[in-house]
Formats: C-alpha cells, structure tokens, sequence
C-alpha cells in the first residue's frame, strides 16, 4: 500500500512540475540578445510606431514665360504710339506765318525717306507740319540732318511730332548709327539690346523697332 502511494505521488508531481519546466523553457527559448520575444500587447498594437504617411512626387515645374524688361514695354509703347516711324535726312526747312481765321502757325520739315518702318514708302519725299511752339521751344531740325524718328498720326489740322517729344527722336552719326542721348539712356538703357550704349549699331536698332511694330 505504500509502494502504491508513493508511486503515485511520483506521476502527480510530473503533471503538475512538467508543464511549469517547460514553460520556463519557452520563456528561455523566447529571449534574444537579452530581449524576450513576447507576444504583443494591446498596449503595444495601439502605440506601434509612427509610420508616415505617403507623400505625392512633385509636380513637374513647367517654365513660365520670360518677364519682359520694363525697358522694353516703355520702349513698345512709343513704338505703339506712333504713326510714322522711319529713317531719313532733312532736305528742307520752313516757317508757315499763322494765316488769319485758320490752322495755327508750323514749320514744315521735308525728309528724304532712307528706311520706312511704318506709314511711310522708302525713297519717299515726306513733309512733315509741327506747331510752330515746337520751334520755339528748341524742337529744331537742320537741313542735312539723319534723324531716325517716331512721329505722332497727323492731327485733324495736319500737326504731328515727335512721340513723347525728344525721346521719339534719335540723330545717327557720320557712320550710321543711332546715337542715344541722358534721356533716352536713363529711361531704356536697361533694355537687352539697348545696353546702356551710347552708340548702337543702326540694324540692332531697326530690327529692334521692327520686331516690336510686328507684336501689335
């Protein structure tokens, strides 16, 4: 009776120890470099780590257009203005007294056309009625003169002048070339092809002020 009790103590103690030892061996077998691999908590789910989240490519930049120096809109808006715009040297100048009753007193300017831009012929004879005033306040031509000028459309009385007074009229020197004076500097000298250059080549100038005409 003894030796039946104590073996059956015997099998007892290995049901109950046998489970604990290896659960105790999992729980070794569970620890990594001094880490235990435990299943994860709820705590553990909820603050799991940040992921961030995904973020489009950019878009493609697509170049916008070229800003247009404020030179050359000042410069395109005399150019705009103008009626008559063209090349040429003085051939004749005089004064019309002030008739009585009728179109105030002018000076007539007559110019042999060498280079035509706009509202005018190559070669032509043009003459040209400004306000005697004009005259008077130190708007004046010399026969033989070379002038490259931008003129108003002539007034219901035939007067025209240059746009913007001295600044739609540059002189060319003995070789051609337009000659930028402190005014037109000050006011276009920025502009791309103008740069500040007191002497510019006459075909720089023109295609210039040709291809300015072409953009309205």
């Amino acid at each position: 009776m003894a030796g039946f009790r104590g073996r059956l103590l015997a099998v007892l103690s290995l049901i109950f120890i046998a489970p604990l030892s290896l659960r105790g061996q999992n729980m070794v077998d569970r620890v990594v470099d001094g880490i235990p691999l435990l299943p994860p908590t709820f705590s553990m789910l909820r603050n799991g780590p940040r992921i961030e989240p995904l973020r489009p490519p950019p878009l493609p930049t697509v170049p916008g257009r070229v800003p247009v120096p404020p030179a050359t809109i000042a410069f395109q808006k005399m150019v705009s203005a103008a009626g008559i715009i063209f090349s040429g040297h003085v051939t004749a100048v005089e004064h019309t007294p002030v008739p009585s009753g009728q179109a105030p007193a002018s000076t007539n300017v007559s110019f042999q056309v060498e280079q035509a831009i706009r509202g005018i012929e190559r070669g032509q004879i043009l003459t040209i009625h400004e306000w005697a005033g004009l005259w008077a306040s130190g708007e004046r031509y010399r026969v033989g003169e070379r002038v490259f000028l931008f003129l108003y459309p002539p007034s219901k009385l035939g007067l025209t002048s240059p746009v913007a007074g001295e600044l739609g009229r540059f002189s060319l020197d003995s070789r051609g070339r337009i000659v930028m004076d402190g005014q037109h500097l000050a006011l276009w000298g920025a502009d791309p092809i103008l740069r500040r250059r007191a002497v510019i080549p006459y075909l720089d100038f023109a295609r210039l002020v040709h291809g300015l005409s072409q953009q309205e």
